[in-house]
């Protein structure tokens, strides 16, 4: 099964979070097609997590985006260099930008912390 696009995939995140009360906006349109996607939480209390694509390990036919908690709860500023220095290497990059008191943004995870 082929992947969905990226534009498809960040705008249905945008919206399910936005219907679930969640302030969830588009920080850096990327490639519509194949851009990888990141996804930055402000924890609302002065903390941030970042979400980066999953290295792939094996091909299935799952066609879900998978992700990797880079940096749970950290100062902005570590995740903003973070993100900077991807966009530097890759300009097609997506950025998702969620305001989310809890620590679960509803995406599959590789070795999610429990």
């Amino acid at each position: 099964m082929a992947s969905l696009r990226s534009d498809l995939w960040c705008m249905a995140f945008v919206r399910r979070h936005n219907d679930l009360g969640n302030m969830c906006v588009v920080s850096r349109r990327g490639d519509p097609i194949a851009g990888q996607v990141f996804i930055e939480v402000d924890h609302l209390d002065g903390s941030y997590s970042l979400f980066t694509p999953a290295p792939l390990l094996s091909r299935d036919d799952s066609a879900a985006l998978v992700f990797q908690r880079r940096f749970s709860h950290v100062e902005p500023q570590i995740v903003r260099d973070r993100i900077a220095r991807e966009q530097d290497f890759d300009p097609d990059l997506w950025v998702l930008s969620l305001d989310l008191r809890g620590d679960d943004p509803g995406i599959d995870l590789v070795n999610p912390r429990t």
